[in-house]
């Protein structure tokens, strides 16, 4: 574990020694049980250096709230749940008090409050904040059902806030709803998606991420780089990353919903007339995208895959994948499992 962190000193009244003096403001790394699991998070406190080894540390209530949302975070983290900030900003973005949302909601008037202090959400909870966060269609609908909660004035922000939301987003969450419904059947994890379900997030930023770093970047390279990626964090940490499934094509290994995959809003694609007057599609790095959805391991995996096939040209990569046991193995149109697939060539 990480030794203890000076943040800053400040000068107070100590509880503990009783003196005036500057106390540390301290961060570390500690456990706490959660749920019966043994949760990792940040925790701050104060030192006194005048203390003596057995009592020279303390925290004021604003603290020890703080520390156990720290810890109640971690544990959402850990099981995919939205974070109290999350929550905060769902609010924001549409200008609702806590209580707002939770009458558009239609829960009970403290809920949210909870959620963001104290309380953990269970799964059905927190599906239906992310349907609110991610689908201003499904905000409208619900604000509309509840519209009796709320004054004429404040039904009217809150409509203008999702209306605006709509705009902005309206086509990327249409072209991602249009992905995620080739992928209705694999909506759970399995060995034909490497046992993580669909994630755009983190598809759109290993899309952007190989074209930074990989010079005249077209489709067919893109679908066999994204194949090396995901099957290489399979073997290496048992999960892929961004949950595609693919299939057995001419082409080599090809993800379900390659189309519809290419229209998604934020893709920097510019199409390209090639050789034969054949349209190309090149793929261009995505303008301030964050790539803070990619862990370091993930980073890690797709810098290895870059390594290896980086001067690749298209035919080249596609002559390497189909000497690869999981595309020898099966046949064209079926799904390569990801059980299959870990038994890589070198790489």
């Amino acid at each position: 574990m990480a030794a203890d962190m000076l943040i800053e000193k400040i000068y107070m009244s100590c509880p503990l020694c009783g003196k005036m003096h500057d106390v540390g403001k301290m961060r570390r790394r500690t456990y706490t049980i959660i749920k019966d699991e043994n949760v990792e998070y940040d925790e701050t406190y104060y030192f006194c250096e005048n203390s003596d080894k057995d009592e020279n540390e303390f925290c004021n209530a604003a603290m020890l709230n703080q520390n156990l949302l720290n810890a109640r975070n971690a544990y959402r983290v850990r099981h995919g749940l939205l974070t109290s900030d999350e929550i905060v900003a769902i609010r924001d973005e549409y200008g609702m008090s806590q209580v707002d949302l939770a009458r558009m909601l239609g829960w009970g008037e403290v809920t949210i409050s909870r959620y963001e202090s104290k309380a953990i959400q269970d799964d059905a909870y927190d599906i239906m904040l992310r349907l609110v966060r991610d689908n201003p269609l499904q905000a409208l609908e619900l604000l509309n059902k509840n519209i009796n909660s709320f004054t004429n004035e404040k039904a009217l922000e809150i409509r203008n806030k999702i209306l605006e939301k709509l705009d902005r987003t309206g086509k990327e969450f249409l072209t991602r709803k249009a992905l995620e419904g080739e992928y209705a059947e694999f909506m759970l994890p399995s060995d034909a998606n490497g046992y993580c379900v669909l994630n755009i997030d983190k598809l759109e930023a290993v899309i952007s991420y190989y074209a930074k770093q990989v010079d005249n970047l077209y489709k067919v390279k893109l679908m066999k780089l994204l194949w090396y990626a995901d099957v290489l964090a399979y073997r290496e940490n048992g999960m892929s990353i961004t949950g595609l499934v693919y299939r057995h094509d001419v082409m080599g290994a090809l993800p379900i919903g390659h189309y519809r995959l290419m229209s998604l809003e934020r893709l920097n694609i510019r199409e390209e007339i090639g050789y034969n007057y054949l349209l190309m599609i090149r793929i261009l790095p995505i303008e301030d995208m964050d790539y803070s959805v990619l862990n370091k391991d993930e980073i890690a995996q797709l810098d290895k895959v870059i390594e290896k096939f980086k001067t690749y040209k298209a035919k080249d990569i596609v002559d390497y994948m189909h000497k690869e046991r999981a595309y020898k193995n099966t046949n064209s149109g079926e799904v390569i499992s990801f059980s299959i697939a870990k038994d890589l060539r070198e790489l």
